[in-house]
């Protein structure tokens, strides 16, 4: 019997250590050093406009569908960039129904922006991200919507097209990912650029 409580008392003793470290010591480890560390992105990667308002994160897409805005790429994410419903459609390349959505989709696009029946539709501008969360598109999907935008807002072209430039970013490291464009914080720097007209 003694042998058993033993055994008990080191068992308890065991659970109550790792339950502190691992539950308590390491958590609280990790939080301080992403703070010291990695403060932005610890806390969401969050964009914040000139006024102190919290307009989303860099990391999660939203749904622009005004004229005057650059549009996302599709989301298969709930009713749309539902972060509590990521996901992909799951549809793959031999389904009918994703066939017929990019084929409607294609149309919409080329619909939107003005574009000729023939003309070459970048694949995110009509395809939706693995997550259903992608905040980013193409440059070349930016640069088909230019002139779209630029007529909404009453903004030359050529002002339009270089915010586009100004907004791509370049792969991590310079090899890792394709140039892409943030659509939040391209958007954020039309309106600024409205409001300062």
């Amino acid at each position: 019997m003694r042998q058993l409580f033993m055994e008990l008392r080191a068992a308890l003793l065991s659970t109550i250590v790792l339950a502190a470290v691992c539950c308590g010591l390491y958590p609280l480890a990790v939080f301080g050093i992403a703070q010291l560390a990695f403060r932005d992105q610890a806390n969401g990667s969050l964009v914040i406009d000139k006024t102190g308002v919290v307009r989303g994160s860099q990391l999660l897409g939203q749904a622009f569908t005004g004229e005057g805005y650059f549009h996302s790429r599709p989301s298969a994410a709930g009713n749309g960039y539902d972060a509590a419903n990521s996901s992909g459609s799951n549809l793959g390349p031999t389904s009918q129904a994703l066939r017929d959505s990019i084929k409607d989709r294609v149309d919409a696009y080329r619909k939107e922006n003005g574009l000729k029946e023939t003309a070459p539709v970048p694949a995110d501008a009509v395809t939706a991200s693995g997550s259903g969360l992608d905040p980013h598109i193409s440059p070349e999907s930016a640069r088909l919507q230019i002139g779209r935008v630029a007529a909404a807002r009453g903004l030359p072209t050529a002002t339009v097209a270089a915010l586009v430039e100004r907004a791509i970013e370049q792969p991590h490291l310079g090899f890792l990912g394709d140039p892409r464009v943030n659509v939040l914080r391209l958007n954020m720097a039309l309106d600024e650029l409205n409001t300062s007209r």
